[in-house]
């Protein structure tokens, strides 16, 4: 199963307004783990920046001054998503801005339905706790201690670790018993086993007490045809 978790950076709040996106990236997964292939682009919004979403994600027009607009990276950026589903935190913000984008090019819209929002899934999961990518990647244990500042890229490769722990997390290594010793080995290698060997268990051996067998025999006297004594 191909998904993609993906995350944009924009100028403002409100693509109504006349607010663009400034980044955009995106992951590929299969089986829900990370292939290594990306996509990430920074853009030129074609509009001023306003100075809350530059505190965010340290974005200046000038540094955009010469990336490509939007227009110039949509067909590569529709192929490498394809019809996968998408995986986004907030997920109705970053479709309102990639929507409007695709709107102006005349492009149709991708639907609500492809998404998975990773916001609701948290709030579903640990009702009442703090849903933000900050606040998840503390609850798992996951290393986030470079995200000083918003980056598409960044947040992304961080989801994609959130996202496999909301839908249950990865077995790190199979344990076939409690004794063996597995060797590492890259991924995709084939895993060595080693297994210490046990010394096997003596039986034990239960007889009945004299005074058992006599009630036993005491108990048969009273049943009729018993089968025990045939």
């Amino acid at each position: 199963m191909r998904e993609i978790v993906l995350d944009t950076e924009t100028t403002g709040l409100d693509p109504d307004s006349g607010h663009r996106l400034v980044e955009i990236a995106a992951i590929e997964l299969v089986n829900h783990l990370p292939t290594g292939r990306k996509f990430q682009r920074y853009l030129k919004p074609e509009c001023e920046m306003s100075p809350e979403a530059q505190a965010v994600h340290g974005l200046t027009l000038a540094f955009l001054a010469d990336k490509p607009v939007f227009a110039e990276i949509v067909a590569e950026l529709l192929e490498f998503v394809g019809d996968s589903r998408l995986i986004i935190h907030n997920a109705e913000f970053d479709l309102k801005f990639l929507n409007a984008e695709l709107k102006m090019l005349g492009f149709p819209a991708l639907p609500a339905t492809r998404a998975v929002d990773t916001v609701q899934l948290a709030r579903r999961k640990f009702p009442g706790a703090p849903a933000s990518l900050d606040a998840l990647c503390q609850r798992f244990n996951i290393n986030n201690a470079h995200r000083t500042l918003h980056g598409a890229l960044l947040d992304a490769e961080l989801l994609s670790e959130v996202y496999l722990e909301l839908i249950g997390g990865r077995q790190s290594h199979l344990s076939l018993d409690r004794d063996e010793i597995v060797a590492g080995v890259p991924m995709g290698a084939p895993i060595r086993v080693e297994v210490k060997a046990r010394l096997g268990r003596v039986a034990r051996v239960d007889m009945p007490s004299e005074a058992e067998l006599m009630a036993h025999a005491a108990l048969l006297a009273k049943l009729k045809n018993p089968v025990w004594t045939a």
